[in-house]
């Protein structure tokens, strides 16, 4: 189980930066009028909230992996909602270059 967690880690580092990178362009977009948007993910992306940045799902990972990480037996329900979230995050980032 620890190799798992580990690995959900090192994706949520580099999609952290990449949040980084794209939450500053987003920046960037709205200070000239543009990104007119209430959100960066439907509801059916797993998220239970609406954000306009990166940065608040990408913690919204974190703290499922860290719960992950917490418990004594693998929880494979919430691990699945974390790799999809990841995923959704992963996916939207790519897009986003």
């Amino acid at each position: 189980m620890q190799a798992i967690i580990d690995k959900l880690n090192e994706n949520l580092k580099v999609v952290y930066r990449q949040a980084l990178d794209a939450d500053k362009k987003l920046d960037e977009l709205q200070q000239q009028g543009h990104g007119k948007f209430t959100a960066l993910f439907t509801k059916d992306a797993g998220f239970g909230f609406e954000a306009k940045r990166f940065k608040p799902y990408v913690l919204d990972v974190a703290a499922d992996v860290d719960e992950l990480s917490k418990s004594e037996q693998l929880d494979e329900e919430r691990l699945k909602r974390a790799v999809f979230k990841l995923q959704q995050l992963l996916q939207l980032l790519s897009t986003f270059k």
